[in-house]
């Protein structure tokens, strides 16, 4: 005589209501009492409101007496409990969405509201993606004592592939000038999860200044050089000539002054904060500047940096600058080579470097990177990168890498 299998099937399990710990542990308990297998779960946490979503595979002739147990423990836990049945044909259909592929959309502001989300997820919703998650990234903020530094962070999942990802990624951008918030767009991949090189530009980026027009201010042709820098970050005329006319109107300038120069330099809000999170998780770090090696290596010192490649300004025996240069000027062209030299180096495939600036000369290593950040940057470079920051401080990068406050400060 042949025994007749009992039939399974799939019952998906909602809970919602206030939080307590043991909750889970007491649903589990009565699942495993019947050996159901657990196909998907999924918990958020809101305010201490709970929403628990488990599907479950069971044996039908146990499934009555599952869902009548968990009734009873609901009333006792004081939650909502609802039970909705999931055909072979609907699961198998839900399996095969799953192998679609994934992208983070990452969100940054002071603040973040509603007018700003809707903007966001209607770009999502109209590439066809589907939202899985959300997770918030950033600390919760004290209404009662605001902080001036406080910044928000959330994180959406996104299934699917974007109808025009070209397209999507410039709406995003276009929403970040129009509603003052920061977007990055990446492919949920293994080498977003596994980032290992970092590079920064220095002035402008790393620190609030251009040191080459320190240094002109102390040689008294200020206004020449600073107008030369400013169309040269533009883009509006080549950068190894403009570097070449700003050197040469340094000449005779005592080399005394770096020092006083580099001590004060004005250090870019989140630095601090950035660095020792990427020292302490094991991030290659490079400095890769068209300013100059003085205060790149100073910069090294403080914050424990692997590499510096930058210009270096020719000394004279009297220790003044000669107006002229040693080695090769550290271009737009360079960065991104020297990118590619470190990543070589330190056996790092290229799509898990970042590199992040906010000049027309960082535009190589932007785009060159596996994820390029413009920064506070110029108009060009916003408009050919993939991500930006220009809402909060540098240590915004560590949420385009997926960090959460409570790591960050654990």
């Amino acid at each position: 005589m042949v025994r007749k299998k009992n039939k399974e099937e799939q019952i998906l399990i909602r809970i919602t209501g206030q939080d307590r710990p043991g909750l889970t542990a007491s649903v589990m308990k009565i699942l495993a009492r019947y050996d159901a297998q657990i196909l998907d779960i999924g918990q958020a946490d809101i305010h201490s409101s709970l929403s628990l979503g488990v599907l479950i595979r069971i044996d039908d002739k146990h499934s009555g007496q599952v869902m009548k147990e968990l009734l009873f423990k609901a009333t006792e836990l004081n939650v909502n409990i609802g039970f909705e049945p999931i055909g072979d044909e609907q699961y198998e259909e839900w399996v095969h969405g799953q192998g679609k592929n994934r992208y983070i959309l990452t969100l940054i502001g002071r603040s973040l509201s509603a007018k700003q989300i809707e903007a966001a997820t209607k770009v999502i919703s109209s590439q066809g993606l589907n939202i899985d998650s959300i997770l918030r990234l950033t600390g919760r903020i004290s209404i009662m004592h605001p902080d001036r530094n406080v910044r928000a962070c959330i994180e959406f999942s996104l299934r699917g592939t974007p109808e025009d990802r070209s397209a999507m990624q410039k709406q995003l951008m276009n929403l970040s000038a129009e509603m003052g918030i920061d977007f990055s767009l990446q492919k949920d991949d293994m080498y977003r999860r596994m980032r290992r090189l970092i590079c920064f530009d220095m002035d402008s980026t790393l620190i609030q200044t251009e040191c080459i027009d320190e240094l002109a201010m102390c040689a008294g042709v200020g206004d020449k050089v600073k107008a030369i820098t400013e169309s040269a970050m533009r883009g509006e005329i080549d950068f190894r000539e403009s570097f070449k006319q700003r050197v040469a109107l340094l000449k005779g300038l005592d080399v005394t002054v770096m020092k006083d120069i580099a001590e004060n330099m004005p250090i870019t809000e989140g630095v601090d904060r950035l660095m020792s999170v990427l020292k302490r998780c094991g991030y290659k770090i490079a400095i890769l500047s068209g300013g100059f090696t003085y205060f790149g290596e100073f910069l090294q010192r403080k914050y424990g940096i692997d590499y510096v490649y930058a210009n270096e300004l020719e000394v004279d025996d009297n220790g003044k600058l000669t107006g002229n240069y040693v080695g090769e000027i550290v271009d737009g062209h360079r960065k991104a080579e020297l990118l590619k030299l470190i990543a070589q180096v330190e056996k790092v495939n290229l799509a898990q470097t970042i590199a992040v600036g906010d000049g027309a000369n960082d535009l190589p290593m932007i785009s060159e990177a596996g994820l390029g950040i413009a920064f506070h940057a110029k108009p060009r470079v916003v408009a050919n990168a993939q991500q930006s920051i220009n809402t909060i401080g540098l240590d915004g990068v560590l949420y385009f890498l997926g960090f959460k406050d409570s790591y960050i400060n654990a």
